[in-house]
């Protein structure tokens, strides 16, 4: 008895040392904590475990510093044939679609591993976003994770790349070919540059074309060129179906793109051998979060509340047009970096409290208007002839009159002259 009294004696010293600071004042219980305070503790040391995760694993490409100092010292290592060949039928083996080594795939290892680096480089660094979320839908629905390299060479990983044919976002879909996927198309939104929406589409689409051909290459191939116009092809080659055999009856876009889509594989399988490496910082996919809202929401007022840079915002929203979600009654998809999710839903009456006092509103989402063009790298130079005008030529090669006065270094009040050589940038 004596000890079983010695030991309640024991529990009850310790039971008050819980509640009893050094000076033994009593200590505010657990009760009585703030509940803002406890929750943000709470979710500091979630984002804390997540991070922790997060940065131990490894992204996809190879580490620069295992890279032998004989390769980085080489800017742009060019290697033989037989070398090529022998590294591109090892991930044939690795692969269900069929990778060829030839002539017309070392066109594009070179186009995009000597001339282009610094494309292929941003490439990567967007993969670290982009990919994760094409395996998963991939995976989904049974298709070769080799795919994701299709988005590669479809937009370079730009979900705002519009083509010259009007084709939009990471998988490039025309509207009628959104349309059949139900991607919405309004003003406001575009779900062509929606990363979820469109993967899911893209994989539906591929798995159909390759039910349909039964061969990858010739689904690739419809991919790009339709698979109206690959059956036409077919027909007109007396029935074959070797993509490498019914080459010369495609177009000449269709003819490069599966050389592409190999080049790009090996490029980014064998980067390293090539001393490509990511040179910027993208978030990954995963320390990402999506969270449904309702608008009017705009960007910038988002941005400003969590304190987050709007650029980079506007990388991970690229569905908004105007960079803002319109009021219509629907919930939409804001994604934003893990740890700045509760600061938003915390901090959310706010953002809509200054939304409906802005004034400038409409002002700054016309202003925020997303009309992303391709990177215009040509020259050339028109020479005037009558009958020419600024607005005529501005139609002409797509481009506004302003940036024409500004490539020639011209006031606005010029008068066109026949014989002038105007220089001009075109896509």
């Amino acid at each position: 008895m004596g000890k079983i009294v010695l030991f309640l004696i024991f529990q009850f010293f310790i039971f008050l040392s819980l509640f009893c600071n050094e000076d033994g004042d009593k200590v505010i219980s657990s009760m009585q904590i703030n509940h803002t305070t406890k929750h943000s503790n709470i979710y500091a040391t979630i984002d804390n475990s997540l991070n922790n995760l997060y940065d131990s694993a490894n992204i996809w490409w190879a580490n620069k510093a295992i890279v032998h100092d004989s390769i980085l010292k080489i800017g742009s290592p060019v290697y033989p044939s037989y070398i090529y060949e022998q590294r591109i039928n090892y991930l044939n083996e690795l692969s269900p679609i069929r990778l060829n080594y030839n002539k017309y795939v070392q066109v594009y290892i070179d186009a995009y591993g000597l001339r282009n680096r610094d494309k292929l480089e941003l490439v990567m660094s967007k993969s670290m976003y982009y990919f994760p979320i094409f395996e998963e839908y991939l995976s989904k629905y049974g298709l070769p994770l080799e795919l994701k390299h299709l988005a590669s060479v479809e937009s370079a990983l730009d979900p705002n790349a519009i083509s010259r044919s009007g084709a939009v976002g990471l998988w490039q879909f025309m509207k009628p070919t959104a349309d059949l996927f139900d991607l919405e198309l309004t003003s406001y939104i575009d779900e062509r540059r929606d990363v979820y929406k469109s993967t899911d589409a893209a994989c539906r689409y591929l798995k159909y074309l390759f039910n349909t051909f039964g061969d990858w290459q010739l689904a690739l191939a419809a991919y790009n060129g339709g698979p109206g116009t690959v059956k036409k092809a077919i027909a007109r080659s007396g029935g074959k179906t070797n993509y490498w055999e019914l080459r010369p009856y495609l177009s000449k876009e269709m003819q490069n793109y599966v050389p592409a889509f190999i080049a790009m594989n090996y490029l980014m399988e064998y980067h390293a051998e090539h001393n490509i490496f990511p040179e910027q910082e993208f978030i990954e996919a995963y320390k990402t979060d999506t969270i449904k809202v309702l608008g009017p929401l705009r960007m910038a007022q988002i941005s400003q509340t969590v304190n987050y840079n709007l650029k980079d915002l506007k990388a991970l929203n690229p569905v908004y047009l105007y960079s803002y979600i319109p009021a219509d009654g629907q919930h939409h998809p804001l994604v934003l970096p893990h740890e700045l999710t509760q600061l938003f839903l915390d901090k959310s009456e706010l953002i809509y409290a200054a939304q409906a006092k802005d004034s400038t509103m409409a002002d700054s989402i016309s202003n925020d208007y997303q009309v992303v063009r391709k990177d215009r790298n040509n020259v050339v130079y028109h020479d005037v002839v009558s009958g020419d005008n600024f607005f005529r030529l501005a139609l002409r090669y797509n481009c506004s009159i302003s940036e024409i006065y500004k490539w020639n270094q011209l006031s606005n009040t010029y008068v066109l002259q026949v014989g002038d050589r105007l220089k001009l940038f075109i896509e």
